[in-house]
Formats: C-alpha cells, sequence, structure tokens
C-alpha cells in the first residue's frame, strides 16, 4: 500500500515485524512550541504560577510520555528507553511569533527500531501539561509547529529537517 509500512498485503493494519533488523544506537529529536500571552509567560518565568513548578511538572511529563508511547500510539513498539531528555525555552514575542515555550525532546535507544515517535510524543505531553497547568489564566495557549527535528541510526540512515515553517 504505497509503501506504508503499517499495513500487510491485504491492506490491513499490523505492528511491523523487527525481529531481522539489526540494533542500532538510535536517537530522535522532536520540537514544539505552545504560544500564550505576555503574562502566562511571565508567570511560568517567575516560577510562582498557582500549580507549582510548570516547567519542572511538564519535563516529568515529557518522560513519562515517551516511556508510555507505546501504549498511546497502537502500533508502536514498547522500547528499552536509554535516554530521555527534555528541554525548554522561554521566548518572548520576536519575527511575528507571539510570546512562546520551546520544548525539545531527545530520546535514545540501541534497538531494533526508531524513537522519532517517543520523541514526538514527548514534546507534545509536555506541552499539553504547560498548556494544563496555565489554562486558569490562559485559555487561547496555542501548540505549533510539532515535528521531528533529526533522527539517526537504522537503515534509513539520518533524517534532518529543513527551516522551520
Amino acid at each position: 500500500m504505497n509503501g506504508l509500512t503499517h499495513f500487510d498485503a491485504h491492506g490491513q493494519a499490523h505492528m511491523v515485524d523487527v525481529a531481522a533488523k539489526a540494533a542500532t544506537h538510535r536517537r530522535a529529536i522532536a520540537q514544539g512550541r505552545i504560544e500564550m500571552l505576555p503574562a502566562t509567560l511571565a508567570l511560568i518565568r517567575a516560577g510562582n504560577a498557582k500549580k507549582g513548578d510548570v516547567l519542572g511538572i511538564a519535563r516529568i511529563a515529557g518522560i513519562q510520555a515517551a516511556k508510555k508511547t507505546s501504549d498511546l500510539i497502537p502500533l508502536c513498539h514498547p522500547l528499552a528507553l536509554t535516554r530521555v531528555a527534555v528541554e525548554f525555552a522561554l521566548e518572548d514575542a520576536q519575527a511575528g511569533l507571539p510570546d512562546h515555550v520551546v520544548c525539545t525532546a531527545t530520546v535514545e535507544t540501541v534497538g531494533p527500531t526508531g524513537v522519532e515517535m517517543e520523541a514526538l510524543t514527548a514534546v507534545n505531553v509536555a506541552l499539553l501539561t504547560i498548556y494544563d497547568m496555565c489554562k486558569a489564566v490562559d485559555r487561547g495557549m496555542c501548540l505549533q509547529a510539532v515535528r521531528l527535528l533529526e533522527k539517526h541510526g537504522g537503515k534509513s540512515g539520518s533524517f534532518m529537517a529543513g527551516p522551520a515553517p
């Protein structure tokens, strides 16, 4: 079916068999941002949001999400992750973008399949956690530009994304 690996010859969804694939070091980096009002970014920056340390809790949520990706995405393999790092950058309005927090997740494993979905899941859940913790003061926050930046390892080699949208 047009090269989509999660479908068999009959068009039925299936989990890809990775048994014959070599275990290699694999790394993926994903990124996204959540746009918000200046006052919301100021609350996060000051560390005195009503629900607590927004970025600390979002970091833990992102790490936990990477570990649980196969429970959330039906055809993902459960993986033994060797590293999950979730980082944040607080950015004031610039270049046509409103105030926002950028989340970057790096995920690594040694195994027969990649960790792109784990990195993307970590970013999404970390950003959703920021939304959850700050929604009392800013329901208009918006998740934007979540994407894979790079992936390394495996038969298909490396991928590097082009310029941000």
